[in-house]
């Protein structure tokens, strides 16, 4: 049952895909964690199924949808316990840029693989001294005038997938001719171009999809390497943000729905004396408040994803930092006391809710810390002045 107000399409989708998520569940996706393996079964039946790519254009081989219905997979996957982060990376981000601002070969190239879940791209931006601050991204583009070529030079970090997708979409910054000053753009990076190296960083978080760290060093690429326009600098990098923002809060609701389904199923058996411990205030009242932080959650990360598929570019930006923010602190404190409400069962691997604890912090942190949005809310929407 959902509080959201969906059509009657949208309710089927979200049917379907919980029915898809159900054949597989938390023990699968557990499995593939400790095998070190990928979760290639899963993407690959939901690609049949049209679900990778219901947010790209038909006419590119997608479902012609959009952020909501992806949106809205990735939660239902996420419910059942197997949720698909490259979800985030590839349709959404890489996808929606490319849809939006890609040239004509560009989209054709692309969209229908990343559609048909045969092509995967990565995304890279964060960098080892640009975080949150992307102004001080170093990662820089220079043409070679002889050859019209584009030299990529700098370094990423936390780029996920990077093991599996064919290419890295790079965020690197071009000088502008007319004020000399840097701004971003939007290169795609081929997995085995010379001079791009990755490296694998050691995370203690139990999830397929694994984080590298990317070294491009006088990276040679040709003139339509670069996405969209060589002055559409933050509309373009926007375009892909704020959809990131939109399913990281898909993926954290997910996870908080996994987290209390299995809280409230064990506190309605679990007996200590004479009831279910369910029936127990301290225990059936922090349930309860945690389910309606979650689903306050999911209403305003509808409201984001209308707004952007309206192509309300700013009210989206506004609505899907908010809604990353909500989800993340309620995947947090629904995951935190699931674990309680089981207790030392909330710590063993036969229920599962342990490695969550880990996890539910992600969505805290990534792509943007809550500091960060609270800086975004206070400063863009109150009007406050900046400390920065």
């Amino acid at each position: 049952m959902t509080g959201l107000i969906e059509s009657d399409e949208q309710r089927a989708l979200r049917e379907a895909v919980a029915a898809l998520g159900a054949r597989y569940g938390r023990d699968y996706f557990a499995e593939v964690v400790r095998e070190g393996r990928h979760t290639r079964e899963l993407w690959t039946e939901a690609a049949k199924l049209g679900y990778l790519g219901v947010n790209l254009p038909e006419e590119y081989g997608g479902g012609g949808s959009g952020i909501e219905e992806l949106g809205i997979v990735l939660e239902e996957l996420g419910a059942a316990g197997c949720p698909l982060l490259m979800l985030i990376v590839s349709p959404a981000i890489c996808g929606n840029v490319i849809a939006r601002f890609g040239t004509e070969e560009q989209k054709r190239t692309w969209l229908p693989g990343l559609a048909d879940g045969g092509r995967i791209l990565a995304f890279g931006i964060t960098e080892p001294d640009a975080g949150s601050n992307s102004h001080r991204i170093t990662t820089t583009a220079r043409r070679d005038e002889a050859t019209g070529d584009w030299l990529l030079s700098g370094s990423k970090v936390f780029v996920s997938g990077v093991d599996i997708a064919e290419a890295t979409l790079i965020v690197g910054r071009t000088e502008d001719a007319r004020t000399g000053k840097l701004k971003p753009c939007l290169f795609l990076v081929p997995r085995d171009a010379t001079g791009f190296s990755r490296r694998r960083i050691d995370m203690a978080i139990d999830a397929p999809e694994k984080q590298f760290e990317l070294v491009l060093d006088e990276v040679r690429l040709p003139a339509d390497a670069l996405v969209g326009d060589e002055d559409a600098g933050l509309l373009q990098l926007f375009a892909g943000l704020n959809p990131e923002r939109i399913m990281t809060a898909a993926f954290a609701l997910g996870m908080a729905r996994h987290a209390l389904a299995r809280a409230v199923e064990y506190a309605k058996v679990r007996e200590v004396w004479k009831t279910p411990i369910g029936a127990h205030q301290a225990i059936a009242h922090p349930l309860a408040q945690a389910h309606i932080e979650v689903e306050c959650a999911r209403l305003m990360t509808q409201k984001a994803a209308r707004l952007y598929d309206a192509g309300d570019d700013v009210g989206a930006g506004e609505a899907a930092n908010m809604a990353k923010y909500a989800a993340g602190e309620a995947c947090v404190k629904a995951v935190d006391q699931a674990v309680h409400t089981l207790g030392g069962n909330g710590l063993t691997r036969e229920f599962g809710l342990a490695s969550m604890i880990t996890a539910s912090r992600v969505a805290r942190i990534a792509p943007v810390s809550r500091e960060m949005i609270l800086n975004y809310v206070s400063h863009q929407t109150l009007g406050l002045p900046k400390s920065y």
